[in-house]
């Protein structure tokens, strides 16, 4: 049995699917094929229910999971520990963000951090706030820079910024003159929302749902200047945050009568091991922020 066919078997489980995990993972799909097919006859037993479309551990399988995730991680940590004793001059800081928030707050941090610690390697995942919170529980990730509507009690958060969600209008629209819109006042509207996985769209689905209302989403997209350019040219209207839109051209971002404001910050995992690569960007962003006139990035 190799660490690596533990590997490929927590990756796979995870996201349900073999193509997936080996994009995940950077191999090749025969390769987790494989390796996870050769772990199955050394155990003697089917980990994965192969007979859905959607990759499902069998009650084995889950079992076995359960007892290999913490020994994985304890090596992982481990391999990190060792690094440090040996004083690497290179190191590797996987970071997630969501493309909006990371538009606006990592590249500020990022500039900086990397004429400072020019040594270390800075590996970009982007994904929606809610994916990148799961992939730091599962301890894919070092940090995210994510949205916490509140305290997790598996994350250390340091906090940069604080936003409103606001509707954003275009130009000509004469939702434009109103001083708060209310979901009612939208709800017949055409909506460009962010994909799946994103805080924004969660939390403005949940509430839409709660005032009865139907959602018309003729767009999806992570991409806020796309976003703002369907707004600006009136195919729908946007939620987004407010630090996002300020100043954009041809888009009016219009407060909700029942305003709801998040936190953004930099989030890591609170009982695994930081290595001193991670320590640093710690660190460094700590040191940006106690610069800045009232704490934040904004």
């Amino acid at each position: 049995m190799e660490l690596r066919q533990l590997e490929y078997f927590q990756m796979a489980s995870r996201l349900k699917n073999i193509t997936r995990a080996a994009e995940r993972l950077r191999v090749s799909q025969p390769n987790i094929t494989v390796a996870i097919k050769k772990l199955e006859n050394e155990l003697g037993i089917q980990l994965f229910d192969r007979s859905q479309k959607q990759l499902s551990l069998t009650p084995e399988g889950a079992v076995f999971l359960s007892r290999i995730e913490l020994a994985l991680r304890n090596i992982q940590d481990a391999v990190l520990e060792v690094n440090d004793y040996k004083q690497l001059q290179k190191g590797t800081i996987k970071i997630g963000i969501p493309p909006m928030m990371g538009a606006y707050l990592f590249p500020k941090i990022f500039s900086s951090f990397q004429q400072r610690y020019s040594h270390l390697d800075v590996y970009l995942h982007e994904e929606g706030s809610v994916a990148i919170r799961e992939q730091l529980e599962r301890d894919e990730l070092d940090f995210g820079i994510i949205i916490i509507p509140e305290t997790s009690p598996n994350l250390q958060m340091l906090p940069m910024a604080h936003s409103q969600i606001v509707c954003c209008v275009p130009e000509g629209s004469p939702l434009a003159a109103r001083k708060a819109i209310t979901l009612q006042d939208v709800a017949d509207s055409n909506l460009i929302m962010m994909k799946e996985g994103s805080f924004l769209r969660q939390t403005m689905l949940q509430k839409m749902k709660a005032a009865d209302i139907t959602p018309n989403i003729v767009l999806e997209s992570n991409q806020v200047v796309t976003i703002m350019g369907l707004v600006a040219s009136g195919v729908g209207i946007a939620f987004l945050l407010d630090m996002v839109v300020r100043g954009s051209s041809g888009v009016c971002a219009i407060p909700l009568a029942s305003p709801v404001s998040v936190n953004v910050g930099l989030a890591w995992k609170r009982d695994r091991y930081i290595s001193r690569a991670a320590q640093s960007f710690i660190e460094f962003s700590k040191d940006i922020l106690s610069h800045q006139p009232d704490h934040t990035m904004l």
